[in-house]
């Protein structure tokens, strides 16, 4: 039995989980750039465009993604976290990466990896984290599939990032809020300080629209490297919305041309936001900004914009919608669209929200944003070991304004959605929804005990 025979995508899934967790973050750069230096700078083999912020990324991940495939480009995608498996995390033309390349690739690189191990614990240093193993395995994949280009998705911040190995062509920051302030500071500007530490030099920046702030930071950053840069809401944006079926159809106007009744099969406003920033990020990844696209081909690429487990529906009678909103500023772009796009009579929620979040100010959030079109909540938890306990959870949501009487609480999230599909189905005009929001690892387990 050779070695590779020995993986499956399972067994280098545990492996990999038996370092230091997603959420135990190294802030430092040299364990990933030796790494590069020994496996031939796998990420250097194609160009890259590099996207940051605190909401929206993986979104706009997906639709640059499919929008560069319409143009006959060979893509790889890197995101995190994944909803089902692991393979998510590294896409090949809009597919999770094969199994037998992801076992392969890892068989391949774990020597090199386990030797940068070897020279951090002998510095005493921890070795290389969970992260930093998967991100050296995408370039890999990248590298030897190959591809046209790579959208790399930030992990986490931006200047000690294990993706920020690589120097993006174009770098694209979508809105920057408050999120983990504990690694990245409480200030939006000192977020923002974190995140443009992947502008670099002879690129070009994209950038959501931001709070004055962290603006100003991106800006000077840019300039700083003598990079052009473009924001929403300056240069470009969104000129036009309308609600249509299965989404929503726009006019944007960016960077090289105006684009007009784009059918965009995703709901919200932030979502037509996103897409205005990730064709102004291809705008300038094909043409420096100055080239007008293809309307038929932009078209065709929207066709198959997807975004798992974000405002997703998956059930109807009643509809059950998923959402991983994962702090508040997400929570309010999502009500928006939810108000908007769905025409609930009455909204059960389904919340489960992991302890490095601010919880209370999420449930305050839920609570402000829906308001009278929300009776019943239920507070239950995920697998993961990071979940607040639901009875934690609970108490919680009574401290940020919900009554005692419209509280559910229950630690088995098969358990948490037959009590909101009940609430949901005694409305008499049959206008009850669900929406189970919160953490990305409550959303991926109810993707998949509802069948997705």
């Amino acid at each position: 039995m050779t070695d590779i025979d020995a993986f499956s995508v399972e067994s280098v899934y545990a492996e990999l989980l038996g370092r230091a967790p997603e959420n135990k973050i190294e802030p430092r750069m040299e364990p990933m750039l030796r790494a590069m230096e020994i496996l031939g700078e796998p990420n250097r083999a194609c160009p890259v465009i590099h996207i940051t912020g605190t909401n929206g990324k993986t979104s706009t991940a997906r639709m640059l993604e499919s929008l560069l495939l319409a143009h006959d480009l060979r893509v790889g995608r890197y995101s995190s976290p994944h909803l089902a498996k692991v393979t998510e995390r590294i896409s090949i033309d809009g597919e999770p990466v094969a199994d037998d390349t992801f076992v392969r690739i890892w068989d391949e690189i774990r020597p090199y990896v386990l030797m940068v191990d070897e020279e951090l614990e002998a510095r005493g240093e921890n070795r290389m984290t969970y992260f930093e193993a998967l991100t050296v395995l995408g370039f890999a994949v990248f590298a030897d599939e190959p591809v046209d280009v790579v959208v790399l998705e930030v992990g986490l911040g931006g200047i000690t990032d294990a993706t920020n190995v690589a120097d993006g062509q174009v770098s694209v920051v979508t809105p920057i809020s408050l999120d983990h302030t504990d690694l990245l500071g409480d200030r939006v500007e000192d977020i923002a300080a974190e995140k443009a530490g992947i502008i670099k030099p002879g690129g070009f920046l994209v950038s959501a629209v931001q709070p004055a702030e962290a603006a100003q930071v991106l800006l000077e950053a840019a300039r700083a490297m003598d990079v052009p840069f473009r924001f929403e809401g300056v240069e470009f944006g969104v000129e036009q919305r309308a609600l249509a079926v299965g989404g929503q159809q726009l006019t944007i106007r960016s960077l090289a041309g105006r684009y007009e009744d784009l059918l965009l099969p995703l709901h919200g406003e932030h979502q037509a936001q996103n897409l205005a920033v990730a064709i102004a990020a291809l705008e300038a990844f094909l043409g420096g900004g100055e080239k007008e696209l293809d309307l038929e081909t932009l078209q065709r690429g929207l066709e198959k914009v997807s975004s798992p487990g974000r405002l997703e529906t998956v059930r109807t009678s009643p509809t059950i919608i998923v959402d991983a909103g994962h702090n508040p500023d997400g929570l309010r772009a999502s009500a928006d669209a939810v108000k908007e796009s769905f025409g609930f009579s009455k909204l059960v929620l389904v919340v489960g929200i992991l302890r490095e979040k601010d919880a209370e100010a999420m449930l305050v959030e839920l609570r402000e944003q829906y308001g009278d079109l929300v009776d019943d909540i239920c507070l239950t938890q995920s697998t993961s070991p990071r979940s607040i306990p639901a009875g934690e959870l609970g108490q919680l949501a009574l401290d940020a304004g919900y009554a005692e009487e419209d509280v559910y609480v229950t630690e088995k999230l098969d358990e948490a959605l037959d009590w909101a599909v009940g609430r949901a189905d005694s409305t008499d005009d049959f206008g009850g929804g669900v929406l189970v929001t919160g953490s990305i690892t409550l959303v991926a387990e109810a993707r998949t005990l509802l069948g997705k």
